[in-house]
C-alpha cells in the first residue's frame, strides 16, 4: 500500500464533518419540516433534506481539499450505484455517510453520527466517526492507532474490550437483514451472550466497540459507507473482524456478513455461540470474495 494518510489529514476530515453538522444537520434536528423526510428502499430506509444537504457540503469540501479524489456518498450512490465500482481502482476515494442513524435523527433521538472513510485501491487507510450532538470525533489511521478527540482538545487512545467468554460478552447485534434460516438461528441464540442490543446506528455502535464498551457486533448488510470507517476504527483499537466465513473484510464487499470481537479466539467463540450448527450453512450463503466483489450485481 503506497498511499499514506496522516493524522493531520484525518483531523481535516473530522473538521469537514463538524462544519457540515453545524451548517446542515443540527439546525434541522427536531426541526424537520413536512415533506423533508422520504423513503428510499423501504419505510425503514429514510433520507432527509439534512442527509442530502450535508453530503453536498462534505463532497464540495473534500473535492477542494483533495482534487481528483473519487467521492462516493450514500445519497449519490443511491441515485447512481455505479459509483461504487470506482472504489477498486481509485488512488484516493472517500466514502461518505452524511447521517448514519437517520431513523433516530427523524425520531428526534440524539443518537446518530457522520462518517468518512479514506480508501486507496479498495483498502481503508483512514476513518472518522463524528458525533454531531456531543461534537467529538473517533479517528483512525491505518497502522497508527485509533483515538478520540473532544471539543475541549482532549485526546484519548481507543482500545477494544478484553476477551471474554460468550456468556460475559455484550453484543450489538443487527439481524434484520440476515437471510433465513440464519436469522431465526441467530435470534434464537442471542441469550448465549451476556447481553444484546441494537442502537439503529452503526456509527455509535462502532464507537462503543472501539472504546471497549461492547465485545461483539454482527452485521449482514455491507453498504460500504456504513462500515469502512468503523471497521478501521475497531481494527486500530486492537480488535478482530471477519466475514462470516472467516475471510477478511474489504469495503468493496457487498455480501458475506461481518462479525467483530476483541480477538480471533473470541471471534470464533462468538460465531459458534450465535450461529451454532448453522455456521457452515451461513458460510455457504455467500460466494468466496473476489478482488472485484464490488462489481457484482
Amino acid at each position: 500500500m503506497s498511499r499514506s494518510f496522516t493524522r493531520e489529514d484525518t483531523r481535516r476530515l473530522a473538521s469537514i464533518l463538524a462544519d457540515a453538522a453545524q451548517a446542515e444537520v443540527m439546525p434541522r434536528f427536531r426541526n424537520l419540516p413536512e415533506g423533508s423526510v422520504r423513503d428510499k428502499t423501504s419505510p425503514r430506509d429514510l433520507v432527509t433534506d439534512a442527509d442530502e444537504a450535508a453530503e453536498r457540503l462534505i463532497a464540495a469540501r473534500l473535492s477542494k481539499l483533495h482534487p481528483g479524489a473519487v467521492l462516493i456518498g450514500e445519497e449519490a450512490s443511491t441515485r447512481n450505484p455505479a459509483l461504487l465500482n470506482m472504489l477498486v481502482d481509485a488512488d484516493l476515494a472517500f466514502l461518505i455517510d452524511p447521517i448514519d442513524g437517520t431513523r433516530n435523527y427523524v425520531a428526534g433521538l440524539p443518537l446518530f453520527g457522520m462518517m468518512i472513510a479514506a480508501c486507496h485501491r479498495g483498502d481503508v487507510i483512514a476513518g472518522v466517526i463524528y458525533d454531531p450532538v456531543n461534537r467529538d470525533s473517533a479517528l483512525a489511521v491505518r497502522g497508527e492507532g485509533a483515538w478520540m478527540e473532544y471539543e475541549n482538545g482532549k485526546q484519548a487512545a481507543l482500545a477494544v474490550a478484553a476477551p471474554a467468554p460468550p456468556e460475559d460478552m455484550d453484543g450489538l447485534i443487527s439481524t434484520g437483514a440476515l437471510p433465513e434460516p440464519l436469522r431465526t438461528t441467530v435470534n434464537g441464540n442471542l441469550s448465549r451472550l451476556g447481553s444484546t442490543a441494537s442502537l439503529r446506528c452503526a456509527a455509535h455502535e462502532y464507537r462503543m466497540l472501539a472504546a471497549g464498551h461492547s465485545h461483539v457486533a454482527l452485521y449482514n448488510q455491507l453498504t460500504a459507507w456504513d462500515h469502512a470507517a468503523g471497521w478501521l476504527l475497531h481494527r486500530e483499537a486492537g480488535g478482530y473482524a471477519a466475514r462470516f466465513d472467516g475471510s477478511p473484510y474489504k469495503p468493496t464487499h457487498r455480501s458475506g456478513g461481518l462479525l467483530y470481537a476483541p480477538d480471533a479466539g473470541s471471534w470464533h467463540a462468538a460465531r459458534k455461540a450465535l450461529m451454532g450448527d448453522a455456521i457452515q450453512d451461513a458460510c455457504l450463503l455467500y460466494t468466496s470474495p473476489s478482488p472485484r466483489d464490488v462489481e457484482e450485481s
